[in-house]
């Protein structure tokens, strides 16, 4: 089977006249991705090499038959692209926090509850101001009528005995911290 082609030399002048109009034109209807711009563009050219007959047609120029090759390349790409889930990264799937597992974290919260439970509620009053309601040092000591330095002193010691009451969490307040505001919604003063 033999397949006919433009000449090279006929592609080459054909995008020398029309190729900077036909981008421009693609341009604009891949709302300014040059990427896909570009893409288009060589698959109409393509287009144009496969179909030598196109050279024969009975206009002058060759660029309505372009434009609309273009035109509709690029209405079957977008499409395309709407019809299939949209193309993720890899840099963002590894910026991307994994998703807990709700039965994990309603175990976290259950956990956490049961070690604030164990806390004088001296120690509860002054995690569930900083903690859950997020309030500073000052406002935490404004709130309860203590000094600052008391709020200090048993937000230490109450985190340090939830560290020693949920040994299986990591020792990282932060990671203690994060368990306890899932559990929040539980915690009452």
């Amino acid at each position: 089977m033999t397949t006919t082609t433009t000449d090279e030399r006929a592609i080459a002048q054909l995008q020398r006249e029309h190729g900077p109009a036909l981008f421009r034109f693609l341009l604009g209807l891949t709302f300014g991705d040059r990427q896909r711009a570009e893409d288009l563009l060589q698959e109409t050219l393509v287009r144009a090499w496969q179909h030598p007959e196109a050279f024969d047609a009975p206009y002058d120029s060759m660029r309505p038959w372009l434009f609309t090759v273009a035109r509709r390349l690029a209405i079957d790409a977008r499409r395309s692209r709407q019809a299939r889930p949209p193309e993720v990264s890899d840099a963002l799937l590894e910026s991307t926090p994994a998703q807990d597992d709700t039965a994990a974290s309603a175990v976290r919260a259950l956990d956490v509850r049961e070690a604030v439970s164990t806390l004088s509620p001296e120690h509860r009053a002054v995690l569930v101001q900083i903690y859950f309601r997020g309030l500073s040092v000052g406002e935490t000591a404004q709130a309860l009528g203590i000094p600052a330095g008391t709020v200090k002193s048993r937000s230490y010691y109450a985190l340090r005995l939830l560290r020693r009451n949920l040994p299986g969490y990591s020792s990282r307040s932060s990671t203690l911290i994060r368990a306890s505001r899932e559990a929040a919604s539980m915690i009452s003063t």
